[in-house]
């Protein structure tokens, strides 16, 4: 086993003076220190610096360089969460690395908020998509987030309140830690602060007008919160479908004929670290389905403008498939031959052509065949009477 070559220190606002003795002889031996501007400067050592390019990954080949020479990168409060850690770690086998955390920004927001942690959303929107904020907004929740610079606090406060929750409270934390701590507060819709540090943490306390757009927790998103122009899996089967597909954390989706996107975006938001790859020939459609997906909070999906199966060929593997517009033979051979050992397939069709199709699907595979149909209400003259929407016939299987 190779002993650790690489060490990782987290570094807060208070600087090297808040360094362990261990932490501080590990700087000392370094031939090359990796930091950012900010953390560079805290540090007094003779060792080569580099400052992070853009893009990070630009630094791994001179770090992957230094193996087997003593090397430090520092990185802000714990590299481990929402830190350098995990590209690092992707890199460098774990026995080569040592790590030295420092309190998380996190940890700092909570303790100075006297909120218990367990009990907060905890995100990033330093990097990373701001819509990614949005599936959190539940009413009475507590998120802490770090932000992308200081222009993110006025972003959140005006995103909530075009989201029905102006009365949400914004705490913002600045250069915790450090000598210039500063944090205050202010509603999101009186939210007038014009000189936040870059460095700064959000913490919320979300709280929503009753007809807030609050993104449920259960599958089944109202169809009108889609951008659509006719195609889109309504909202009972749409609930009925995500159901049998089934998604679990970690897991990848191919949406094929995605139309508004609604299957793949829906996947998505059952666990944060879902993908799905929305298929769409297309291409005004192909391009609503973004918009979708970035309203709706996943803005990292997949959209891909190609026509089934031959657009499939190069995509990675899924767990789970979708065909919900555009099922032919050919297609529905390719995505079973694509599906891995236990992963799932569903289809949805309407027309008595498509119905055909998965009844020989489901002779030769197996699954189940349903034949799904809902009625609503509606007014004839001064009565109500149910009115059947179109017949959906569903075939699912899993591939043993």
């Amino acid at each position: 086993m190779n002993a650790p070559w690489l060490s990782l220190i987290g570094l807060g606002e208070d600087g090297a003076d808040a360094l362990t003795p261990a932490a501080r002889a590990l700087v000392a031996q370094a031939s090359l220190i990796v930091g950012g501007a900010r953390h560079l400067a805290m540090i007094d050592a003779d060792a080569e610096r580099l400052q992070w390019p853009s893009p990070l990954t630009d630094a791994l080949p001179r770090i992957l360089a230094q193996r087997d020479r003593p090397t430090v990168v520092l990185a802000s409060g714990d590299p481990f969460f929402y830190g350098v850690g995990d590209l690092i770690a992707r890199h460098v086998a774990r026995e080569e690395i040592f790590c030295v955390p420092a309190p998380s920004a996190f940890s700092l927001a909570a303790a100075r908020l006297k909120w218990s942690q367990q009990d907060c959303a905890l995100i990033s929107l330093h990097g990373r998509a701001f819509e990614r904020v949005t599936p959190h907004l539940q009413p009475h929740a507590k998120i802490i987030a770090l932000s992308w610079d200081e222009t993110t606090p006025a972003r959140l406060a005006r995103h909530l309140a075009l989201r029905g929750m102006g009365a949400s409270r914004l705490h913002v934390l600045e250069r915790l830690g450090g000598p210039h701590e500063r944090m205050r507060r202010a509603s999101a819709d009186a939210f007038a602060f014009d000189d936040i540090a870059p460095l700064n943490t959000l913490a919320v306390e979300v709280e929503a007008d009753g007809d807030a757009p609050v993104i449920p927790l259960a599958p089944g998103l109202p169809d009108d919160w889609f951008e659509h122009d006719g195609q889109l899996t309504k909202r009972d089967i749409r609930a009925v479908t995500l159901s049998a597909l089934a998604p679990r954390k970690g897991e990848t989706l191919w949406d094929v004929g995605a139309g508004a996107g609604s299957i793949a975006i829906e996947w998505m938001l059952s666990d944060p670290v879902n993908r799905a790859i929305a298929i769409e020939r297309d291409a005004a459609r192909a391009a609503r389905v973004a918009r979708n997906a970035l309203a709706l909070g996943v803005p990292e999906i997949s959209v891909v403008n190609g026509e089934a199966p031959q657009a499939l060929a190069e995509l990675e593997t899924p767990q789970a498939i979708f065909i919900g517009g555009g099922a032919d033979e050919a297609t529905l051979d390719f995505a079973w031959r694509a599906l891995p050992p236990f992963g799932r397939i569903v289809v949805n069709a309407v027309t008595i052509e498509t119905q055909a199709l998965l009844a020989d699907a489901y002779r030769k595979m197996g699954g189940e065949l349903l034949h799904l149909q809902i009625a609503h209400a509606r007014p004839i003259g001064r009565f109500q009477a149910f009115e059947p929407a179109m017949a959906v016939t569903q075939w699912r299987a899993v591939r043993r």
